[in-house]
């Protein structure tokens, strides 16, 4: 199975960090990165990413998953146009993800307006042009899975990593409880508080 993650300037290292080394390590998927011209991308972090290929040459042919993550470029005129390479993939039926600022690309390809789906508010969603799935966005905290297309807030890295495993058919809940352990530590703040 392989998974394209699609990573831009100023990318969130925490939106796919968990996905990418869960998909590698603990479930042996093949994992390649992918940017707007194939060049290099600093994270908000500073980290330095060399891709392995341009957003220009994803194929759903080649891939089980499309995986948008969030970031500052999202919402800015730098933002890449992946619109037909959304809509490639979700025609063929493969998952399509995205998390954070990179819900708006999700919302700007219109595979948001009938089917369910989060983000980090409706209002930044309703800002889309061509974006009108307003009635079936869900104020939640946690990512959400419609079918094959999963979104989430950038604050949910955790359940957005479930939410792709589950709807690529290899989660389970072994692999469930393993995530939540990432969890366990705001558990923790809030019963302290």
């Amino acid at each position: 199975m392989r998974l394209a993650i699609v990573l831009t300037e100023g990318f969130a290292d925490w939106e796919c960090a968990l996905l990418m080394a869960t998909a590698r390590t603990e479930l042996g998927l093949d994992v390649l990165i992918a940017t707007p011209g194939g060049t290099v991308v600093t994270s908000m972090g500073g980290l330095h990413i060399t891709p392995h290929l341009p957003t220009k040459t994803l194929a759903p042919a080649e891939f089980d998953a499309l995986v948008l993550c969030g970031g500052s470029t999202w919402e800015t005129a730098a933002a890449p146009n992946l619109t037909a390479t959304i809509r490639a993939f979700h025609a063929e039926d493969r998952v399509v993800a995205g998390i954070c600022g990179a819900t708006l690309a999700l919302a700007a390809s219109g595979i948001l307006n009938e089917a369910g789906h989060t983000g980090n508010s409706a209002e930044s969603l309703s800002a889309v042009a061509g974006y009108h799935g307003h009635e079936h966005y869900r104020e939640q905290p946690q990512a959400l899975r419609s079918g094959r297309l999963v979104t989430a807030a950038g604050t949910a890295p955790i359940s957005f990593t479930a939410e792709i495993f589950h709807a690529l058919g290899v989660g389970s809940e072994a692999l469930d409880e393993y995530l939540s352990l990432y969890g366990k530590e705001h558990a923790a703040v809030q019963a302290a508080r």
